[in-house]
């Protein structure tokens, strides 16, 4: 772990009411709220003089500064793709509206906001059909490289994705190379052939080079999704630690001399159970040429990426798949996916938290025929019906909440980052809680702090019992009051810069967003967040300000 400790930047106190938290976004296990907004004004929760601890008492050391969160997603899989462009041309209206709930990153917007997607190159098992970028046996000129042997409403989905979130980051990963790179000569099954490396590395680099012709910048690239998974019935390859090696030392170069200097080769990508293994040999073959590693939750425990965390401290950590499955219990599974993934892995210091499948149908489907991938039926995040509507999941709001609270706060600003929070009291068991910190794009302006709070105090003694916990919060020698509900809760404050402002403390890459007007994108006149209004134009000024962030915001008045 990484500590940073700065010092107070300021001489005089602040007044107890210039923080304040506004901004409320909940999920209760009873659903009586759905990633529902509230706007505390004219009655926000005030920062005072310290009084007695709650049941719980959160403490927050914003001295105490960890990783940057770079979004939450999943994977755009073929199968995911297909069902959007099919809701697309049966209901465009529907579908914008999805997209814009999934993937705006505006800051203040009804959405979750969703910044991170993975792309499988070629088939996987949520394919139509097996095929990779080049299946002429032997080809290892590469002379049939075609990036449209991938369908063309993978790519149709993503631009479109792409025109809501500019900020998207784009992960691309093969489930196999072609299957005339193994020994098994098939996509199914089998053991990557070290002499093609050297093929194999070119034809990820004209993956990326494919890729950037349709005009998609790609953020990072893997080799080779669960290496140590040989599964017959779906494109999956057995690569050891010193083959994924050899591929990514000549890629890297490959890359580094076409353009692609910028891109990250992130590697492993598979379970938790074996992070003390596979990814720390890989690291130990060549820790120069990857960026980090990525792991998915379907064996193994999240604290075993402090093992990977420990070995190599300087490398990222990307949480980058698990899925549920159909009929499973809403309210457990959004216990488990905030303790495991998107409150958890991030403490263990993953920079993402991503589910699989972005979209099925409410059987899980399509699929690949005849795998055995997924039984029972996985679960997407969101579930496209088949008239045209859709409905999404406990992956859905389980990630919306965690992404308001890392999302940048300015165009041009830097994403959340993880900072030090403790929970005591007499009832400090009952949360689950992640703190996080916000730049901002102008030093001058305040930071927004944030909390992502899950409430599983759900029985007594055995028995169903659902209680509300009456918490502190203690901030900078202040302290705040709010009861948390049964459910998740993402609250925010703004609180002055104390040595926060450095660019190289948030270390992470600013962002511009796209004008909505200018994508196509139209918000509707009852959006159910409250933005600032002046309701008398006598003595107007010429600025109005925000009432919903606890901060002073200038903000254009359009007449």
């Amino acid at each position: 772990m990484r500590f940073t400790v700065f010092a107070s930047v300021l001489t005089c106190a602040i007044p107890a009411f210039s923080q304040q938290i506004y901004d409320i976004w909940s999920t209760t296990w009873n659903r009586s709220s759905l990633f529902t907004y509230t706007n505390l004004s004219p009655k926000p929760i005030t920062f005072q003089s310290p009084g007695a601890i709650g049941a719980a008492d959160i403490v927050i050391n914003d001295a105490q500064t960890y990783q940057s969160i770079w979004g939450f997603g999943a994977s755009l899989t073929d199968s995911s793709a297909l069902l959007l462009s099919n809701l697309k041309l049966k209901n465009p209206d529907s579908y914008w509206q999805l997209l814009k709930y999934l993937f705006d990153p505006t800051d203040g917007a009804n959405s979750a906001g969703f910044s991170y997607l993975r792309i499988p190159l070629g088939a996987s098992d949520f394919s139509a059909t097996v095929y990779s970028l080049d299946d002429v046996v032997g080809d290892t000129s590469l002379k049939n490289f075609s990036i449209n042997n991938a369908p063309s409403y993978l790519f149709t989905v993503l631009n479109d994705i792409r025109s809501i979130n500019n900020v998207l980051r784009i992960h691309l990963l093969p489930w196999s190379p072609p299957g005339w790179m193994k020994d098994s000569g098939t996509m199914k099954g089998g053991n990557f052939l070290d002499k093609y490396s050297t093929t194999y590395a070119n034809y990820l680099l004209k993956a990326l080079q494919g890729f950037k012709s349709k005009g998609i910048s790609v953020y990072a690239i893997g080799i080779q999704n669960e290496p140590e998974n040989n599964n017959p019935t779906y494109p999956t390859c057995i690569m050891t630690p010193a083959q994924e090696a050899a591929v990514a030392k000549t890629l890297r170069s490959l890359m580094d001399s076409n353009g692609f200097s910028g891109v990250k080769i992130i590697g492993y990508d598979h379970n938790w159970i074996d992070a003390s293994g596979y990814p720390i040999q890989l690291m130990n073959d060549d820790s120069s040429d990857f960026a980090g590693v990525a792991f998915h939750c379907y064996a193994g425990s999240v604290s075993q990426q402090d093992a990977f965390h420990s070995a190599y401290p300087k490398k990222d950590i990307f949480l980058t798949e698990c899925s549920g499955t159909y009929g499973t219990d809403w309210w457990s599974d959004i216990k488990w996916y905030m303790d495991n993934l998107f409150i958890g892995a991030l403490e263990h210091n993953s920079h993402t938290g991503l589910m699989w499948n972005l979209a099925l149908d409410g059987n899980g489907q399509p699929m690949l025929p005849g795998t055995n991938s997924c039984s029972p039926a996985c679960r997407p995040v969101v579930t496209i019906n088949n008239n045209g509507s859709w409905t999404v999941n406990q992956e859905f709001y389980s990630m919306a909440q965690a992404s308001k609270a890392i999302l940048p706060r300015d165009p041009g600003g830097p994403w959340g980052k993880r900072i030090g929070v403790t929970v005591g009291g007499n009832q400090n068991w009952a949360l689950r809680v992640g703190a996080y910190v916000t730049g901002r794009a102008n030093s001058n302006d305040w930071l927004r702090y944030s909390l992502v709070v899950l409430n599983w105090y759900d029985n007594s003694n055995g028995a169903w019992n659902p209680t509300p916990v009456k918490t502190t919060i203690e901030f900078r020698g202040k302290q705040a009051t709010y009861t948390f509900p049964v459910g998740i809760t993402t609250l925010w404050w703004y609180a002055p810069n104390q040595g926060h402002s450095k660019r190289t403390d948030f270390g992470d890459e600013t962002v511009e967003f796209v004008n909505a007007a200018d994508a196509g994108i139209f918000f509707s006149d009852d959006s159910s967040f409250d933005a600032a209004a002046v309701e008398d134009d006598s003595g107007f000024d010429g600025k109005i300000y925000s009432k919903s962030n606890g901060e002073k915001v200038q903000t254009n008045k359009f007449q």
